[in-house]
């Protein structure tokens, strides 16, 4: 018996998760940003979900150089609650 869309689709995500740490995304985003994404992606020769990648790593590592290690700041960055 041939398989509904979603088994297929829970197979695929089940076969997608191989304990790597990787997340699934889903969100919507406006139509600039989309075509930026694109820009950005074909100008480095990666793919969009590297581009993301290394966009928001980029901003953390950058807000991260500027808190102080050991801070209130840092750890309500980290979410760390007395």
């Amino acid at each position: 018996m041939p398989k509904s869309s979603a088994q297929r689709q829970a197979a695929y995500r089940s076969r997608r998760d191989d304990g790597d740490g990787d997340y699934r995304l889903n969100t919507w985003i406006s139509s600039a940003t989309h075509f930026a994404l694109q820009r950005l992606a074909r100008r480095y020769g990666v793919t969009q979900r590297s581009m993301i990648e290394r966009l928001v790593l980029a901003a953390d590592q950058e807000l991260l150089n500027a808190l102080e290690h050991d801070t209130p700041e840092w750890d309500h960055y980290f979410g760390v609650t007395p």
